[in-house]
């Protein structure tokens, strides 16, 4: 039986790539493209059919950053699919940017400028904002979203004879400074993106511990500095055609500046061909490129607090009973 893969965020960027990738890897893989424009996705479908006739891909309209979105859609899926067996959790924002240009000029010129400019430390802050269901934007949309749309695919995706694999796209910006317990939306911080990443981190190791028993596991990629419409809105053009240059330069040095799509999918063209079971649930799996351009994957220890992540994970629990309620949405199909 063909595996069935969902992609969230599929229409541009690293989820692009990755069902570019996937579909040679595997031309008889089941693809659901999950896309807030459906314009952009039947683009997108176009292109996959022209290189892979025979292929077999779908279309679901999702907005991630609307519960009544994620419900419509997770009830269009389970029409259309017995089960899945991949969920790539893709899509995400980074709204309303802002560029420290003093960090960033004396960051150039200091011993900090590989790090400063592979995670952004100290470098980008946004500002976000409510969306129609009274949550923070990016949380809901990088993180929450995603949680409620797992939750109510859970009969496609637990199934103890052929385990499912979940994959976040995580960053080399989740840090555990952005993030916080008490504002887990980030509604009072600067830095909503590096919290809702650090968040899905959090997230991952929670749901292995309380699905993995029923055949459900759960991994995070980073796909290195990638650049994409995300990074591309952060500064004007004419910065970039100036960062370009050194950018490719510290590529030499610094083997998490992946920069294309096609080589930030790295890992989670290598998760698909794994078996669920065999992945360390506390590992992040980073993207690499090396200096003559190969690439490779690299696992690491997520900087996650297991406690934490039980948590975190509660109060997605009451968040999702509250939100829930108030669509008169049932909590999970039964």
């Amino acid at each position: 039986m063909q595996p069935v893969v969902l992609v969230t965020g599929a229409s541009s960027g690293i989820g692009s790539a990755l069902c570019k990738r996937l579909l040679r890897e595997d031309a008889g893989v089941r693809l659901c493209l999950a896309c807030r424009s459906m314009q952009k996705a039947a683009a997108t479908k176009a292109v996959l059919l022209a290189a892979h006739p025979a292929a077999q891909v779908t279309l679901v309209r999702l907005d991630v950053s609307s519960l009544e979105s994620v419900l419509r859609a997770a009830g269009e899926i389970q029409c259309r699919f017995q089960r899945l067996d991949y969920l790539f959790l893709n899509a995400g924002i980074m709204p309303n940017t802002h560029i420290s240009f003093k960090a960033l000029i004396s960051g150039l010129f200091s011993g900090k400028a590989v790090h400063m400019l592979s995670t952004a430390e100290g470098l980008i802050t946004q500002e976000d904002c409510i969306t129609a269901d009274g949550l923070q934007s990016v949380f809901e949309t990088n993180l929450f979203g995603h949680f409620i749309l797992i939750r109510q695919l859970e009969p496609l995706l637990c199934c103890l004879e052929k385990p499912s694999l979940l994959i976040w796209t995580s960053s080399s910006n989740a840090r555990k400074s952005a993030f916080s317990l008490t504002d887990y939306q980030h509604s009072k911080g600067k830095e909503p993106y590096s919290s809702s990443k650090y968040a899905s981190d959090l997230a991952s190791v929670a749901l292995n511990k309380h699905f993995n028993k029923q055949g459900l596991y759960s991994s995070v990629v980073c796909p290195g500095l990638v650049m994409t419409n995300l990074t591309y809105g952060i500064l004007p053009s004419f910065f970039w055609k100036l960062l370009m240059p050194i950018m490719w330069i510290i590529r030499f040095f610094t083997k998490t500046y992946t920069l294309t799509p096609y080589n930030g999918a790295e890992a989670q063209v290598w998760l698909f061909k794994q078996k669920p079971e065999s992945l360390d649930a506390l590992m992040k799996y980073h993207s690499c490129t090396s200096p003559m351009g190969k690439n490779y994957v690299e696992s690491r220890k997520v900087d996650v607090e297991e406690e934490t992540a039980e948590i975190f994970y509660q109060k997605l629990l009451e968040l999702e009973k509250y939100v829930l309620a108030r669509l008169n949405a049932p909590l999970s199909p039964k």
